[in-house]
């Protein structure tokens, strides 16, 4: 026998019933004799002239029937019979009924979830490789509005992993080439691009014009700030973060629930943990978490199931497994403490991140001590698998990691300059050369990436 999938507005003329099971051998027979079963729905579905209303439209396997023989269609007993009535308001047209079909016979959607869903307006933080899969997937599902905060520009390096982008978009601003993939997977979407860093000055205005937060950012500094503002403006905070084959994921800033600084009170010190930049990132890891990410915003937005607040979701790839762990919020969190007003700080200084030391050195400038056969040691301080990607002629390799224990191999009388991939752990080697009293020491500005743009574009970039 067909199935007949019954939508959530008709459900109070079905005791609740979502489908029903008619033998018939057309739509029309179908639809009358679930009419005799349920009167009341029957009124709903036909005229006094015994005819299908012009406002109810009927569906065979997904496929819109109305231009078709519509009552007199054939239904076998493996087909299903959908029933999409119009709405108060017409919020959702006849194209998006038939896009979103698949989600409108869910009982947990229905035609009011996916009015929810056209309604809702949420705030994605990043189009990266955590943005690819949110955006696209949002956009996908049906949410109305989508703000974008990103004010970066696609490279080469970003392909493996942020799929919203393309080979053709490099050089474009990312809030462009994310923009136009999102629009063209759903021209419905209204796509709010904010082309900035998110900052204590503006974090509050753009959050409040957003239902939730979805938090794609891949630094602490930003971590901290999202959940500060979010905490402040009352909205939901969809975390998630990605390191080589490792993720998590969980919900923030939800009713009762914990913030991230009740997980992490505290940053770790600068340079501990390294950034995907520096450890690397399986490009198919990003797309599982991010998945994750827009699964939970989209059952925060229709009110459905259990999202994770509470519980912080790890995922690992090598080994393929999901954990589970319990998280509480901190009695002693002070940001969930209403009675002490919170307010934004400088989070820079919070994580602990030093402004770039003064008299860096651009690599042009490197070069140039190279042909005038100055007397220098450049030291690279990455690791030995970067090193094999790609390296400067004249380098020494001494990782930061190692470092400490191949002091001695450092003359603190010669003039040293390091280098790394972007500059940032370069110059921590920096101050921990001076710490140790060598004077002469050098910060290589933009690591190799720059001297490859500046100097050799020979050196692959990564």
């Amino acid at each position: 026998m067909p199935q007949i999938l019954i939508p959530t507005a008709l459900r109070r003329f079905t005791d609740g019933a979502d489908t029903a099971q008619i033998s018939a051998a057309t739509a029309g027979e179908a639809l009358r004799a679930l009419a005799a079963q349920f009167p009341e729905l029957g009124k709903n579905l036909f005229n006094d002239e015994g005819k299908l209303r012009s406002f109810v439209n009927i569906y065979v396997n997904d496929e819109d029937i109305r231009y078709l023989q519509r009552e007199a269609t054939p239904v076998t007993a493996t087909d299903t019979v959908s029933i999409v009535p119009s709405i108060a308001g017409g919020a959702l047209s006849q194209e998006e009924m038939l896009r979103y079909s698949r989600q409108l016979i869910m009982p947990e959607v229905g035609v009011e979830g996916q009015e929810k869903l056209k309604a809702a307006r949420v705030l994605m933080i990043g189009t990266g490789g955590l943005g690819a899969p949110i955006g696209m997937y949002l956009a996908a599902a049906g949410v109305g509005t989508i703000g974008l905060m990103d004010f970066d520009v696609v490279d080469a390096t970003n392909l493996h992993r942020q799929v919203i982008h393309g080979t053709a978009d490099v050089g474009r601003k990312k809030l462009d080439s994310a923009a136009d993939r999102m629009l063209g997977i759903n021209p419905n979407t209204t796509i709010i691009r904010h082309e900035m860093a998110l900052s204590s000055e503006n974090a509050l205005g753009v959050i409040a014009n957003y239902d939730l937060v979805v938090d794609g950012t891949d630094n602490f500094p930003t971590r901290y700030l999202v959940n500060d503002a979010c905490m402040i403006a009352g909205k939901p905070n969809v975390y998630g973060s990605i390191f080589r084959f490792e993720g998590q994921a969980t919900v923030f800033c939800l009713d009762d629930g914990p913030c991230y600084r009740c997980l992490y009170p505290e940053p770790p010190p600068p340079g501990l943990v390294p950034s995907c930049a520096e450890g690397g990132v399986l490009g198919i890891l990003p797309g599982i978490v991010g998945l994750v990410q827009a699964t939970e915003a989209v059952k925060l937005i229709l009110g459905i199931g259990q999202s994770l607040k509470g519980r912080l979701l790890l995922y690992d790839a090598l080994e393929m497994k999901f954990r589970e762990l319990r998280l509480r919020r901190d009695p002693a969190c002070a940001w969930h403490d209403r009675s002490r007003p919170q307010k934004l700080i400088d989070y820079q200084q919070f994580c602990g991140i030093l402004p770039p030391p003064a008299g860096e050195l651009e690599p042009r400038e490197v070069k140039a001590k190279f042909d005038r056969g100055e007397s220098f040691l450049l030291v690279d301080v990455r690791e030995p698998h970067e090193w094999q990607i790609g390296r400067i002629d004249g380098a020494k390799l001494i990782p930061l990691g190692d470092l400490p224990q191949r002091l001695a191999e450092l003359d603190p009388a010669a003039e040293i300059v390091m280098h790394c991939k972007a500059g940032g752990r370069s110059a921590k080697a920096v101050a921990l050369l001076k710490e140790k009293g060598y004077a002469n020491v050098t910060n290589m500005k933009g690591g190799i990436l720059l001297w490859s743009d500046q100097v050799d574009a020979s050196v692959p970039k990564y």
